[in-house]
């Protein structure tokens, strides 16, 4: 189990980018998302996507980030600038343990030097400043070997199309 952990998120600053991560982590195979300020508009914007392509994920917001890590009984993962290279990383998390839950930190504003130390892994998605939903796709999409984007079962499914937008219902 992949659970995803948001922490910094600024709802007035950072809404559409944490609804990217949230997507992203559904997308990409995680589990659970939990975002430490309460934000009930990201719980229902989420769920609604889950409720209209196919359920991903679970989301919860309002969550005590301190303690999910503290009581977290994984692997904790760090997305980062600063650490492990990428693929260096994902193979050593697989070396530990391939059957233990992971808990992959994603941070907002700047990141306590407590989530560093607490990381099993600080893991560096490469070395030039890009955005965490990069680094999250990133990590999800190496992590499940290139097998990362689910086709949930839902009522609406996105067509391949090079020709304009082609969405179905079903």
């Amino acid at each position: 189990m992949i659970a995803i952990l948001r922490i910094g998120h600024r709802p007035d600053r950072d809404k559409r980018i944490t609804t990217h991560v949230c997507l992203v982590a559904r997308a990409f195979g995680a589990s659970r998302i939990l975002v430490d300020l309460a934000d009930r508009e990201l719980e229902n914007t989420f769920n609604s996507v889950n409720d209209r392509f196919g359920e991903g994920a679970s989301i919860e917001t309002g969550v005590k980030w301190r303690r999910v890590i503290g009581e977290w009984k994984g692997i904790i993962a760090h997305l980062t600038m600063y650490g492990m290279e990428l693929d260096e990383a994902v193979a050593a998390i697989k070396e530990k343990d391939i059957d233990a839950d992971v808990l992959v930190i994603v941070g907002a504003e700047k990141v306590p030097g407590e989530v560093y130390k607490a990381a099993d892994f600080n893991i560096s998605v490469g070395n030039q400043p890009h955005s965490e939903v990069a680094a999250l796709a990133m990590f999800l999409d190496r992590y499940f070997d290139g097998n990362a984007l689910k086709d949930l079962k839902g009522k609406m499914k996105i067509i391949p199309s090079n020709e304009g937008k082609v969405v179905v219902e079903e």
